[in-house]
């Protein structure tokens, strides 16, 4: 459920008409419900009602808006950072620095020494190296790291493989066959207090086959760890819950009850606080992009419905054919089959190809849906157009969140060279 509706025939985010949004910022923007991200945070929390003891913390790549960030502080959801710019968001926004945990592959030395002056609740160790690295790194300004050991399962995770991290060859974690012998050398480390395993197998999983597949190899590692002598508190399972993207889809992710249900079976017998990393689950349905159909043009075998937003505005359809619903924001009842594109020049530059969908004209208004998550947070310049805008809305208010950064502002950053002539 989210809260955008029609009302008398007009789309509304909660009590604000769309049209009003886009007269007064423009369009392309991002429209995002409090409403919504504060009901999709206390579902996923009531789905685990069963886990006694857990950590939450929003995943901050899927939508690090200011704005947004503080709502989920709010419902008291610490963050899942994976760069140290992610790290001072979450702090910015509000988030406490022990809630704090930090993920990626790429971590540099920079940044794990920002993460212990800072005094984060967590880092999540990708593989050896790093772990010997932050040792050091927390010895020298007399500190102890806490941490856990990311490992990959190589389980595969069935959703898209430029979003699947769970397998033997994806670039994430330490191979578990091999986990106890490198857990073993890490935790004899000082500085480091290296207190249990993590494990994210990917994104925009829609069945729970197989997380409970990673699960139930995470907790035969952390009995094998236990029985080498290693104290296990934590357990951090990652995020990656589906959100539906297709209305009428037949087949639909898991519910956060059913995930949450999974969970505390597979994990009763661990004795451990587990920690959860959702991000699309929470945020995806909880923003949309409003845009202005520019012309209808005549194609080949269907027209080109070519709006304002494109490519650079959401990047997911371009770089995962991505589906996203399109509505128009005052539908007549009527449809047409429609190819719907960017300005951008790119052939890429698509949205939906062949698609039915409500019938639109230039000028109409029109949404992608479901575009709350992996969507401003991948936006460019690219063919220097404007860096799109965000709004919240909250009841019969909105504010803009991030401004429309125009690209004479942007060009104003950088410099000829006064020895070119």
């Amino acid at each position: 459920m989210d809260h955008f509706e029609l009302r008398d025939g007009v789309m509304h985010a909660e009590d604000i008409p769309l049209p009003r949004i886009a007269e007064e910022i423009g369009t392309p923007v991002y429209v995002y419900s409090r409403a919504t991200l504060e009901r999709h945070a206390q579902t996923f929390r009531d789905g685990l009602k069963d886990v006694p003891r857990k950590h939450l913390a929003f995943a901050i790549k899927s939508n690090p808006n200011l704005g947004v960030l503080r709502v989920l502080a709010r419902q008291g959801y610490g963050a899942d950072v994976v760069s140290g710019g992610e790290l001072e968001r979450a702090l910015a926004a509000g988030m406490a620095a022990e809630d704090i945990v930090f993920s990626g592959v790429g971590k540099t030395r920079a940044e794990l020494a920002l993460g212990l002056d800072r005094g984060i609740g967590q880092f999540n160790i990708e593989h050896e190296p790093e772990g010997v690295a932050l040792a050091e790194i927390a010895l020298r300004k007399e500190m102890t790291a806490p941490a856990v050991l990311r490992v990959n399962p190589d389980v595969d995770a069935g959703t898209h493989a430029k979003i699947s991290t769970g397998k033997a060859d994806n670039k994430f974690g330490v191979g578990i066959d091999v986990a106890p012998e490198i857990f073993a050398r890490l935790a004899a480390l000082p500085g480091l207090n290296l207190r249990g395993v993590a494990v994210h197998i990917g994104s925009q999983l829609t069945s729970l086959a197989p997380f409970e597949a990673a699960f139930k190899r995470v907790g035969e590692l952390v009995a094998d760890l236990r029985a080498a002598g290693h104290s296990i508190t934590h357990v951090d399972l990652g995020g990656g819950l589906g959100v539906p993207y297709r209305a009428g889809d037949n087949i639909l992710p898991p519910s956060p009850a059913d995930y949450g249900a999974m969970v505390a079976r597979v994990t009763r017998d661990w004795d451990v606080t587990l920690m959860f990393e959702p991000g699309r689950i929470i945020a995806g349905n909880s923003g949309v992009l409003l845009t202005e159909v520019l012309w209808v043009k005549p194609g080949a075998t269907h027209p080109f419905v070519i709006v304002d937003a494109a490519m650079n505005d959401l990047a997911r359809p371009a770089l995962y054919d991505a589906w996203h619903d399109f509505a128009a924001v005052k539908p007549s009842g009527e449809t047409m089959t429609a190819s719907i594109v960017g300005p951008v020049c790119e052939t890429g530059d698509t949205f939906a190809r062949d698609r039915l969908i409500d019938k639109v004209e230039s000028g109409d208004l029109a949404i992608f849906r479901s575009a709350g998550a992996y969507g401003a947070t991948m936006a460019s310049t690219y063919n220097s157009r404007s860096l799109v805008p965000e709004v919240l809305v909250d009841g019969d208010r909105y504010v803009v969140v991030a401004d429309r950064i125009a690209a004479g502002t942007i060009m104003a950053a950088e410099r000829v060279p006064d020895w070119i002539d």
